[in-house]
Order: structure tokens, then sequence, then C-alpha cells
């Protein structure tokens, strides 16, 4: 495990922290501080911001529209921005930038870089993921949306959920069953659809907060090019797989520092309440400290083997189960101190519905009610569940044997 960065990292981390002097308001307090409505306005002018400094895609070939910088450099900048309390883009860059962008640049033929990845860095399209079925979650390679080629075309036809910000979508990449008749992992193609055209409908889901972030997904032979495939047909599980790793990469750097801010925010809650001095309370304190100090190390490891190898391989899953399952218990001891007082809404909710609010978020009931019966509840489902994180751990490291087979359920 290695802790420090080269000279030439360090170099680049001043950079940034001059670009963030130069660039945030002198009364910066953080993105939490700013309610839903302002945090939409400066999350669209950030990002072009960072697009106009040549901070999106920094590892990416120039070529394409890239910086041509290190991933040493991405995780420097990742650390840097979470460091700042601004993000990294918009809420949608994750399925474009991270996720499409990376994906592009490891498997897309050239003329899918060339045609793709300027319009991504530049914001023109949104990328949305559809992987998740309502019998597909976890075990996404029983998906089942089927894609078919006519021609000089696929023909798709099916259902996705759980789309988050569908409704935003400009292109859909789309894990779609092309050969029903081999194994489950050797029959999927990894796709790209656009999203305005009639064979494809988007209807909201209403959610227990009362917002439609995500969606369902209809295709009704839906149509796109025989050319947007990324990699081989039949070939996309490997495909899809690389894409997982491209969305937990920088994580290992940046979930240490938002669940520090929000230890932080936790620790202050106690004090607000009283509570600060209750010896039951500082034990859970204690405990919530503890492990956000072993998170951050871990994910000095995971970024170790990251840098050296370029894959996270099962290491990720451990940082997967263990912040998720940590974040469960510490917004539960936060609704302990609000007491009587979480039962009444007050205050803003958070920007994002997933893992924690936003750096500098205050303390309202608002916030600690959505992200402890929303984000951390959510937490050990989404992204694949604990219990697929463990058999990933027991197969993967400690080399157990592999689960049986379950036979599917008559339909």
């Amino acid at each position: 495990m290695n802790l420090t960065y080269s000279p030439d990292a360090e170099k680049f981390r001043d950079e940034v922290r001059e670009f963030l002097r130069q660039n945030l308001p002198e009364d910066w307090r953080g993105f939490g501080a700013l309610d839903n409505e302002a945090a939409e306005a400066f999350s669209r002018e950030w990002r072009r911001t960072l697009y106009e400094h040549g901070l999106l895609g920094l590892s990416w070939p120039v070529a394409y529209g890239g910086g041509g910088r290190s991933k040493v450099d991405q995780i420097v900048l990742a650390e840097e921005l979470a460091r700042a309390q601004v993000p990294s883009g918009r809420v949608t860059d994750t399925t474009t930038v991270k996720m499409m962008g990376n994906t592009l640049v490891r498997w897309g033929t050239e003329e899918q870089k060339q045609r793709f990845i300027p319009r991504i860095l530049s914001g023109e399209d949104v990328w949305v993921q559809g992987f998740s079925e309502p019998d597909s979650g976890s075990d996404l390679a029983s998906a089942g949306l089927r894609a078919r080629l006519e021609g000089d075309e696929w023909v798709i036809s099916g259902q996705k959920i759980w789309t988050s910000r569908a409704h935003e979508g400009d292109w859909i990449f789309l894990l779609a069953r092309t050969d029903p008749d081999r194994p489950k992992h050797r029959g999927l193609s990894f796709l790209l659809c656009p999203m305005d055209q009639p064979g494809v409908e988007v209807r909201p889901i209403r959610v227990l907060s009362g917002q439609t972030e995500f969606a369902e997904v209809y295709f009704t032979d839906a149509r796109t090019p025989a050319e947007n495939i990324i990699g081989e047909v039949h070939g996309g599980w490997a495909v899809a797989t690389s894409l997982l790793s491209f969305e937990r990469g920088e994580e290992a750097a940046t979930n240490p520092i938002y669940f520090k801010a929000e230890l932080d925010r936790l620790i202050d809650l106690a004090r607000q309440q009283g509570r600060d001095c209750d010896p039951v309370i500082r034990d859970r304190l204690a405990w919530c400290f503890t492990r956000v100090e072993v998170m951050r190390f871990l994910g000095y490891r995971i970024l170790t083997d990251y840098l050296r190898s370029g894959n996270l391989g099962p290491a990720a899953s451990i940082s997967k189960l263990y912040w998720s399952e940590y974040h469960q218990v510490a917004s539960d001891l936060a609704l302990n101190l609000l007491g009587a007082a979480a039962m009444i809404r007050e205050g803003r909710r958070p920007f994002k519905h997933f893992r924690t609010d936003e750096p500098g978020a205050p303390n309202t009931t608002n916030s600690w009610l959505d992200v402890a019966l929303l984000n951390a509840r959510s937490g050990t489902v989404y992204a694949g569940t604990s219990q697929i994180q463990r058999n990933i751990i027991g197969e993967s490291i400690l080399g157990l044997p592999k689960e049986p087979p379950v036979a599917a359920a008559p339909r």
C-alpha cells in the first residue's frame, strides 16, 4: 500500500488548488449549503468551468478532447474536488463521463471515440445506464432485454428499470441478450441506443421522497445502427464488468472524504443536541470514527492496486460492502440524536440520492431523514447487494466454492 504521491502528482495538486481558489466564490461554504434549485444551477455552470479548463476526461487521449494526463492525476483531481466540497460535474456525469466515457476510451472503435467522446465532454450528449431489469438486478448476467440484428440495425425489445435521470438522457447504453441459446454470461451484447425515437418510452418512478429521479424504460422494436455496439457481438459481459469498475475507481479516493465530512456533521449534531458528553453517544461516535479511518486506509490499498494494474478487481466489493453497511449504522445514530424532532420535516433535502449528503449540508431533519431512510437503506442494494458482494469476496478472494445454481421460478 503506497500512501504517497509522486512529486509530479503533488505539483498537479497545487495547480488544482490554485484553479479552485480562482474559480470558487470567496464565501464558498460547500455544495451542500445550496438549496436544490441553486445546486442544480451551480452544477451546470461548474461543469462548464471544468470543461473549459480541460478538467473533464483528464486522463483521456488528447486526440478526443481529453487532458492526456495520468490516472494518478485523475485521482488527485477527484480528491481535491471532494475536499473543496464541489461536484466533479453534473449528477448525470456519473453515467455520462465516469461510466460511458471511460468505457469508450477502453473499448470503443476509433470511429466511436471520434463521434461520441467530444460530445460527452462538452455536455451535448447525456448518457443513462440500461442494466437493471425487474428480474435482473444484482444477477445482472440474467438480463433478458432482447436485441436482434435485422439488416444494418439492432431491433431492441424489453424493459429496463431504476434508470437514473432517464428523462434527461439522449442516449442509453444497454446490456442486451443477443443470443438466448448461449450461457447467460456469453449471450449478451453492449449496445448504444438513441432515446429520442418512437420505440423508447420513459415512465418515471415516484419514490418515498415524492421525487422521480428514477424511471423504467420500455423498448418496443426500438432501433439503433449495427455499428453501435461496444466490444464483440455476444461479448458484452466483459465490457459491462469493466464499466462497473470505472464507476468505483475514483470512489476509493473520494468516499473517505465524503464520509469524514458527514461524520464531522454528525459530531456537530451531537453537540447541538447536548449529547456530546453522553458516554453511550461518545462510544457510538468513536465507533463511527474508527470505521471511517479504516475506510480511508482501505481506499489507499484499493488505489494502489488500481494504479498498478489498471483495474479494481474484487477488492472493490470489500469497499462497497464496508461503506454501505457502515452508513446504515451512522445514519441511524443521527436519527437517534434528532429524537422526536425527526418526525417533522424541516430544511433542505439532499441534492443527490446515493451515499452521503453533499459536504457543507446543514443538520436539518430533511437531510438526515433522506440520508437514513433512502440513501443509507438503499446503499446495500444498489450497485450490487451486500449478498452479492459477499459472494464475490468469498469466491474471488477467499477461494470458497461457488453457490449451487438456483432454478428459476416458473413464470
